[in-house]
């Protein structure tokens, strides 16, 4: 059991391995990268037995290098790449590394990149200074559950990708190869965590049982199976274990950091500590116990208590409860036992600690939204601050309600609280669509120059339920029929020196942005177009964008993600409420029903956090005007065809299976 949703059964491939007698060990392949100008890697084998092995690094099609290895049981070689380019986000360039032993072929994929870390430098790939630009997500694949299928482990990396991070956190457990092998070929950094608990239970019936006797071997499990990913780039040893707060907790961590280096000395250590947390348990009212989680069924308790708590004081409480002395007092002996200090909400710590801890390297391993942009300026100047991890990337299932903003609308008084299915704190939603945190990240982390405009949805009066991990519910829509004269509040997210907005032409306002890239304007909601221009110091226009109200005429369109999909493969479809042309209507709002031919409905559902429906039926109701359908391809169909209807309105698309990729299948 955890505190999040886990899922049950085999969520991830399980495969039986019949081997030679005399083999290659499980993992038994390593890969380092001496270096990459020139490119030279050095390859360990492991094996059973004695015998000899015929190495080659193929490029595509075509063989780099081979070289004759003998092994007993154990060979180490350094071997030459003739031209061999190095990994990295902007070009993750791998290779393949082929080994024939004793008549059987063993295969592993890598590519070369050096890795270095110090309190000058900061952190370097391949000699250069990266910030990590993350985002913390859960293992869950949205609507599909915990099921890790390959399609849509790579989805969702692309998508935090172009949301603008750099770098994702496996919060808190270790990844699914189908997700590291995403990240290497896409070129998304990875920080690899191990666990959400050590000795202390969270929950009634967590890991904390088994943890103290299979750390060890936890860990060499996790880093055999990693190790020649050259996304992984740090590894995570805990979250939010205020364990390391009393003696015990510190020499653990100091345990578990030399384990890591010992199996693989050549990527960092960190583990994410709640600095507040940690105060509020050196003085007895430690937010996790053994004794509070006997009481979970009763009552709120341990992160429930803390996660509501949070929702109605804010971001400010956790973030300001880490400046206090006691906090530094509890956290001081643990980060000297790692190589990054992982901190969780203590970003208003970092200056203070850059002068009090010279040697030391910040890492924030879990951060609020709202800070991005503070963030990166920050680390643009101090090389010690590694990096950021927003909580969270995408929206998961579990810790239901955490971050939700829903109205009475979506939630009515009356509801039954156990309809909550997610945490609603994603930049992104379940389903993967971009809201106005989406907009507001791409923009602080310098993934877009274009100034982006968001409005709070204009019609929503009543109450909405509390949360500290959600910055603003705005959405890209200036499509509010039915709101002409009510107060509109409209955020923009510019990196300039000031904006102008401007409404039909008229000017609204013109205000200077003042640390932040974030400013918010209110203005009397008319239909038309919604502009925003951005100057810098000179008043040189840098940049503009607009919104635009849609048409009366309203229609169900469906938007497939991809125009072909592989047999077996997943198919990811949109359903949304728009003018004929394409502009989405967020007040649209119905239920539809949908149907499937040439494949299996696998997911369907909305991206509000209160779902009592589920995602496993044929029906969904649309939220914001939106609904996502994931389709799984029959490999013996030609097309996916799906269709839907809400009753008055119908609509068809259809998606070819590839039949290359088929072919291809066939014969292997």
């Amino acid at each position: 059991n955890s505190r999040w949703y886990t899922g049950t059964g085999i969520y991830r491939p399980v495969n039986l391995l019949v081997l030679p007698k005399k083999h290659l060990l499980l993992n038994g392949i390593k890969i380092t990268t001496v270096s990459t100008k020139p490119p030279v890697i050095s390859l360990t084998l492991k094996s059973n037995s004695k015998g000899e092995a015929l190495v080659s690094i193929i490029d595509g099609e075509e063989v780099i290098a081979r070289s004759n290895v003998s092994i007993d049981r154990s060979a180490q070689i350094n071997l030459p790449l003739p031209n061999a380019k190095a990994w990295s986000p902007e070009e993750p360039n791998l290779y393949q590394c082929q080994i024939e032993y004793e008549g059987s072929q063993y295969q592993t994929r890598f590519g070369l990149r050096t890795l270095t870390w110090d309190s000058e430098a900061g952190l370097l790939i391949n000699g250069v200074r990266r910030i990590l630009k993350g985002a913390c997500i859960h293992h869950d694949n949205g609507l599909l559950g915990a099921a890790a299928f390959p399609d849509a482990e790579r989805r969702k990396v692309k998508l935090l990708q172009e949301a603008g991070y750099n770098a994702i956190r496996s919060a808190h457990n270790p990844c699914s190869k189908a997700l590291l092998d995403a990240c290497d070929e896409l070129g998304m950094l990875v920080m690899d965590e191990y666990v959400d608990m050590w000795y202390t239970h969270k929950t009634r019936y967590d890991y904390a049982n088994d943890f103290s006797d299979w750390w060890r071997q936890d860990l060499a499990d996790m880093v055999d199976k990693d190790f020649n990913h050259p996304s992984v780039i740090l590894y995570s040893t805990g979250n939010e274990v205020s364990e390391t707060a009393e003696p015990r907790g510190i020499e653990l961590t100091k345990e578990l950091t030399e384990h890591l280096h010992g199996l693989d000395p050549t990527r960092p250590v960190t583990c994410g500590v709640n600095i507040f947390f940690n105060y509020l348990s050196s003085l007895g009212f430690g937010v996790y116990t053994d004794e509070k989680a006997q009481k979970e069924k009763k009552k709120a308790v341990g992160s429930e208590f803390y996660n509501k708590l949070a929702g109605l004081l804010g971001d400010k409480t956790m973030k300001l409860g880490a400046t206090l002395r006691g906090s530094d007092r509890t956290t001081y002996e643990s980060f000297a036992n790692m190589d990054i200090a992982g901190y969780n909400y203590g970003i208003l710590r970092y200056k203070k600690d850059l002068k009090k801890y010279p040697k030391r390297l910040i890492l924030g391993t879990e951060t609020f939204c709202k800070d991005a942009f503070y963030f990166l300026e920050l680390a643009k100047k101090h090389p010690r601050i590694i990096g950021d991890f927003v909580w969270a990337g995408m929206d998961y299932i579990g810790e239901a309600g955490i971050g939700s903003w829903v109205y009475e609308d979506a939630y009515p008084k009356n509801a039954s609280p156990a309809g909550w299915l997610t945490a609603g704190s994603g930049r992104l939603d379940i389903t993967g669509a971009a809201g106005g945190e989406t907009l507001y990240t791409k923009v602080a982390f310098e993934k877009t120059t274009t100034p982006l405009l968001a409005v709070k949805p204009v019609y929503q009066k009543g109450k909405h339920s509390p949360s500290a991990w959600k910055l603003t519910d705005a959405m890209p829509s200036w499509t509010w029929p039915g709101c002409e004269g009510q107060k509109a509040e409209v955020e923009v997210y510019a990196r300039a020196a000031q904006i102008a907005l401007y409404l039909n032409d008229q000017l609204v306002v013109k205000k200077k942005m003042k640390n932040d890239c974030r400013t918010v304007v209110k203005t009397t909601y008319q239909s038309g177009t919604l502009t925003v221009v951005a100057y810098d110091e000179n008043e040189q226009e840098i940049g503009r964008s607009s919104l635009v109200t849609a048409q009366k005429e309203t229609q169900l369109i469906l938007e497939p993600e991809s125009s072909t999909v592989s047999p077996r493969g997943l198919a990811f479809i949109r359903l949304r409420y728009t003018d004929r042309n394409g502009i989405l209507k967020p007040m649209e709002n119905h239920e539809v029903a949908v149907s499937v031919k040439g494949g299996k409905l696998l997911g369907l559902g909305h991206a509000c956090p209160y779902n009592p429906e589920g995602y496993t039926g044929s029906k969904t109701k649309t939220y914001y005007g939106e609904a996502l359908a994931i389709v799984q391809a029959d490999p013996e169909a030609n097309e996916i065809e799906l269709m839907a209807a809400d009753g008055s309105r119908s609509e068809r698309t259809a998606i070819q299976i590839n039949e290359v990729v088929k072919k291809s299948n066939d014969t292997k």
